[in-house]
């Protein structure tokens, strides 16, 4: 067996041409990542319809290419989908992740992005990112916002849906960019602050934390209500650079990776890779991490190892900096069996932009840009940005101090709780 466990990158040459790299530094192309995801189901609709329509592109407007009439490329996944899913805006939710949760979770294999963090102790919690949302009569549990996600789906012009906010997040959901559909707008515990009521987007299907749940009607209505478009603005240009319909991304030159184990001990999630379909495969909690709603098994084209620094918010809750002042951190990227090292760095971010607020804690603060919600991008160690392969993707958001206990594998029968003695 060979295993791989993440070491520092300290060499100075890496350190040179890596760690230090300024995302303005490349001239970083976006006309082929114009594009969001579907499931499988809608495969279908993808494809060209009968017709003298059906084989005329539609004319190419900007950095839009060429395509059959009515479809576009997803910002999410790459792929070819109808134009009314691909240009509206996507959907964000937080989904609980403990042991009880992942019981009562609905609707999540229509996710096309997902992030997961660890939130406070050990517990991590998921961001889902959904493009076409329309099928799943629940998606569930929502649970509360951590600040960190909501620098994601602010990168990814997303709505933003949860069930209750740690206060230091609270500044970010009062901007209007948030788009923040919250379902308990206001402080708890002698907090004094006020939301944008969304609680009509949301229902309880049984007690408890576990049983708050939304869907594309609901939301739907909220965002009528509040008069918010829901198309992408018109600049926006995608968040990812994706393989073209052709193309296969394998880093040949990479470490075999058919196991990833991202080094959370209190769920031991670990990817698991199927050579059939080249799919990764999640499980936690030693078994498979299932959508109870269609019983599928969550799996993903491609993982993202993103790895930062933590910091604690009055000594409980764990915010894993998505900003980084601006300077290039390491990561994995994962797929096809193979994992190569990346950077990670946020594009055109500028220490001179005037600072528009502050989170303070007792023991933690940190400032607020417009240039901190600017699109995360990944870099190969030649300092090129990466291209990911058409399909979904998860990503991992790593602590600096955890990092030791990721483990990327050529041993399928590898044992997860190998982390508890890292």
């Amino acid at each position: 067996m060979k295993k791989k466990l993440f070491a520092p990158l300290l060499a100075a040459l890496i350190m040179t041409s890596a760690v230090n790299i300024q995302a303005a530094d490349f001239d970083i192309l976006h006309e082929d990542s114009t594009v969001l995801n579907q499931e499988e189901s809608d495969a279908e609709a993808a494809e060209p319809v009968s017709g003298s329509d059906a084989e005329l592109p539609e004319p190419a407007a900007g950095d839009e290419e060429a395509l059959p009439k009515g479809m576009c490329r997803s910002y999410l996944t790459g792929m070819i989908v109808p134009t009314e899913i691909g240009r509206a805006r996507p959907m964000a939710l937080m989904i609980e992740n403990d042991l009880e949760a992942v019981k009562w979770q609905r609707g999540t294999s229509y996710a096309d992005v997902m992030y997961e963090a660890r939130v406070e102790g050990g517990i991590t919690r998921i961001e889902a990112l959904f493009e076409d949302y329309k099928k799943p009569d629940m998606i569930m549990p929502i649970r509360s916002c951590r600040p960190q996600f909501l620098y994601y789906s602010r990168e990814f012009k997303a709505f933003y849906g949860h069930y209750g906010q740690v206060i230091y997040a609270v500044q970010i959901l009062q901007m209007p960019e948030t788009f923040d559909v919250a379902g308990l707008p206001y402080g708890e515990d002698g907090q004094v602050y006020s939301l944008l009521d969304g609680s009509s987007a949301y229902k309880r299907d049984h007690s408890g934390v576990t049983g708050i749940f939304t869907n594309y009607n609901m939301l739907h209505s909220f965002f009528e209500m509040c008069g918010w478009g829901t198309d992408y603005p018109e600049d926006y240009k995608g968040h990812y650079q994706f393989a073209s319909d052709n193309e296969i991304i394998c880093p040949e030159d990479g470490e075999d990776a058919l196991v990833v184990i991202p080094g959370f001990v209190s769920n031991h999630a670990r990817f698991d890779y199927n050579e059939e379909d080249q799919l990764y495969y999640r499980s936690e909690f030693g078994d498979p991490q299932v959508d109870h709603l269609t019983d599928k098994q969550l799996a993903f084209k491609n993982i993202l190892i993103q790895i930062g620094p933590s910091y604690s918010f009055d000594g409980k809750y764990i915010f894993t900096d998505p900003v980084n002042e601006g300077k290039a951190g390491e990561g994995w990227y994962i797929t096809n069996g193979k994992a190569e090292r990346i950077t990670w760095q946020k594009e055109n971010w500028n220490a001179s932009d005037p600072i528009i607020d502050t989170v303070t804690a007792a023991n933690y603060k940190f400032d607020i840009r417009d240039c901190d919600f600017n699109v995360t991008r990944y870099y190969d160690m030649d300092g090129n940005e990466i291209k990911l392969n058409q399909g979904k993707t998860f990503v991992e958001i790593v602590r600096e101090e955890d990092a030791s206990k990721l483990v990327i594998s050529d041993d399928p029968d590898i044992d997860t709780y190998v982390i508890d003695g890292m």
